[in-house]
């Protein structure tokens, strides 16, 4: 389980849901000297069909987008086992 991390100010850090399970938080790594995240492209998922929305140990939920399909439902983003956010640049 990947809790999110916090900075001094106790901001979090961005995590999502592991893509083999959909419900395990996994931490996303970002470039430091960039500013820009590490994703993975082209990559097919899974829906887990979760029920709540996952969370860490702490409480803080992963990230969620609204579906395409309805501009409304909630969707969690899924993250891999080396912190990359999937994406798919269609």
């Amino acid at each position: 389980m990947g809790n999110a991390k916090r900075d001094e100010n106790r901001i979090t850090t961005l995590i999502g849901a592991l893509n083999t399970d959909g419900k395990t938080p996994q931490l996303i790594c970002a470039d430091p000297t960039l500013h820009n995240l590490c994703v993975i492209d082209d990559t097919t998922g899974s829906d887990f069909s979760v029920e709540n929305d996952p969370r860490d140990e702490n409480r803080v939920p992963v990230a969620m987008a609204v579906s395409e399909d309805d501009d409304e439902t909630p969707v969690p983003l899924y993250a891999s086992n080396l912190m990359q956010l999937l994406i798919d640049s269609h």
